[in-house]
């Protein structure tokens, strides 16, 4: 992708260290993007949204009252969210394995570790722009698929609904 790609995209950065929001808006703007809006907490982000209207949101997973697996929760199942198709990178110094599991269970399209290298943005932006994942809905879940890919040597059983009926076609 060229420096060109990223001058349209709008991005949110939710990140209550206004350092760290500092060094992610610097580095999104070194690849390009022209609009980076920051807040410190969820729930003026929640609000910002409406208004902005976001094409993707870094978002930290330690913030204050509502913290970032809550505001992605928010966003991907409250009826009043403004879009809950918005691509979301969690950005976060908690790398053990359940934390990152509690991020895609939440509903984020990737997730991102502290302290941020610009190349691990880039590639990820890249993802989200190049290859973007359906989204899922079932009982206990709505966010994008968490299979990364489909694997066309699989020969067990489907278990997914819009897996056609759990067969394999």
């Amino acid at each position: 992708m060229s420096q060109g790609s990223f001058e349209r995209i709008r991005v949110l950065i939710v990140e209550d260290n206004a350092h760290m929001s500092s060094i992610l808006r610097t580095i999104l703007q070194g690849f390009g993007v022209r609009s980076v809006i920051e807040t410190r907490d969820a729930a003026d982000a929640f609000e910002l949204m409406r208004n902005a209207n976001p094409d993707l949101a870094l978002v930290d997973y330690m913030l204050g009252d509502v913290d970032g697996l809550e505001f992605t929760r928010l966003i991907r199942t409250a009826s009043d969210s403004p879009n809950k198709y918005l691509p979301i990178v969690m950005v976060s110094g908690h790398t053990d394995r359940s934390k990152v599991l509690e991020a895609i269970n939440a509903g984020v399209n990737e997730y991102l570790a502290k302290p941020v290298r610009p190349v691990d943005l880039y590639n990820r932006l890249v993802t989200l722009i190049e290859k973007p994942r359906r989204f899922v809905k079932t009982p206990g879940y709505f966010g994008p698929d968490r299979r990364r890919r489909q694997d066309p040597r699989y020969s067990g059983p489907m278990r997914r609904i819009s897996d056609k009926d759990g067969e394999k076609s």
